[in-house]
């Protein structure tokens, strides 16, 4: 008995049981069933399907298969596939995986060229293209509308770091986000979500709302905005500002704290973490009254920032109490709460904007610079500036069809 492989082709109007109707007429003549993949768009439907066949009853399950497709009102096609061809398409499915996540406020045709160019200068190949967002509306845009395309790619990049490099480019001059990951296991169950605080849980840094209670927030501000940038020690910097806030009385910490400016997306993607089992962490240079305040706002699990001070007349003394948490200290941490949780390392993330965060971002298995400095953008891997936090969902391959209003599952 000889065999051959068929391509079938299905293009038209998407119905219930259409699939139905075509694997009943290869089921009656024992088709073997190679592959098969579909993709759905405005309820255009797009079916491949790759059989192995006995070749007595190949032309009579094309010819019943062309009379169910008139039935159907669908086009549909047929293309032989030599055992030399398939052999070498099998040998291609060893190659390397990979994830490129591409997010936006909205996507352009534009946009997309100049990211799959890049994909296709280093040699890779898309196997399938998937929309995580869900379908915007054209009469009633959404305030905050966000747009996220999921390429699966197969092959290995032929300069990984150029390529990295030239997205990050990409993403500046068109605004647009990226993340490439190596598509494996530990992609798919991350468990360990660590974040910066001061603007990137929040939009503001907290130091600076306590200086202008102060009156001397100028002054640390420009402290803050040079550490921030990296041109001046973080240890330095942390203990100079806290100086200045000397005689400061403590009672502002909690009207501030109430203030607080929570970054767009964040509770969305806190409430689906939490649903989802993941161990949340705050490592931040700023505070722990104010880390804690988001503790219980969100339910995070664990949070290690910097003491402040208080004196027995109720104000701050302008020192700090115990370890100050820099950007080694944060990486340190990560790791231990990685080694507590029996967390693997590649399941752990990192989300931070400051020069601080880059050991975080750099020992975590997915390292995120959100809303970041230049000099921290130019070191991460990955980074969103143009949607709100809960982008990071789509980093981490979730669809919005998964996700209710309030983030729910």
């Amino acid at each position: 008995m000889k065999e051959e492989q068929i391509l079938i082709r299905i293009t038209g109007q998407d119905r219930p049981g259409l699939t139905a109707s075509v694997m009943g007429i290869l089921a009656r003549y024992n088709a073997q069933i190679l592959d098969i993949g579909q993709a759905d768009i405005h309820a255009t439907l797009s079916l491949g399907i790759l059989i192995r066949i006995d070749e007595m009853h190949s032309g009579q399950v094309m010819k019943e298969l062309l009379f169910k497709a008139t039935e159907l009102a669908v086009n549909i096609g047929f293309a032989p596939i030599t055992d030399d061809e398939y052999e070498a398409w099998v040998g291609r499915q060893g190659k390397h995986r990979y994830i490129l996540t591409v997010i936006g406020r909205t996507l352009s045709a534009q946009q997309i060229e100049a990211a799959t160019k890049i994909i296709a200068q280093q040699g890779l190949n898309i196997d399938s293209i998937l929309r995580l967002t869900g379908r915007m509306s054209i009469k009633n845009p959404a305030k905050n509308g966000r747009a996220c395309i999921e390429f699966s790619l197969r092959g290995t990049p032929e300069n990984r770091s150029q390529m990295q490099a030239e997205l990050m480019k990409l993403s500046a001059e068109m605004e647009i986000d990226f993340s490439f990951q190596r598509d494996d296991m530990f992609r798919r169950m991350r468990r360990l979500i660590c974040f910066d605080m001061d603007s990137t849980l929040i939009q503001t840094e907290c130091i600076d709302e306590l200086a202008i209670r102060a009156g001397v927030g100028d002054q640390v501000k420009a402290i803050t905005e040079r550490a921030m940038r990296g041109e001046i020690d973080f240890r330095e910097s942390f203990t100079e500002r806290v100086a200045l806030l000397k005689g400061l009385d403590v009672s502002v910490m909690q009207d501030i704290a109430e203030k607080l400016p929570i970054t767009e997306g964040a509770e969305r993607l806190m409430a689906v973490l939490k649903r989802c089992g993941y161990k949340i962490a705050i490592l931040s240079g700023g505070f722990t009254y104010f880390g804690e305040y988001l503790q219980r706002k969100f339910g995070i699990d664990y949070v290690y920032a910097n003491e402040l001070e208080i004196g027995e007349d109720g104000k701050l003394t302008g020192r700090y109490v115990g370890e100050i948490v820099d950007g080694h200290r944060k990486a340190e941490l990560l790791r231990l709460i990685a080694q507590v949780e029996k967390v693997n390392l590649a399941q752990t993330i990192a989300v931070g904007d400051g020069a601080n965060d880059l050991p975080m971002l750099s020992e975590a298995g997915l390292g995120i610079a959100f809303h970041a400095k230049p000099r921290v953008v130019a070191n991460a891997k990955q980074s969103i500036n143009t949607i709100g936090l809960d982008g990071v969902l789509y980093f981490l391959g979730f669809k919005d069809s998964y996700l209710g209003e309030q983030g729910k599952l």
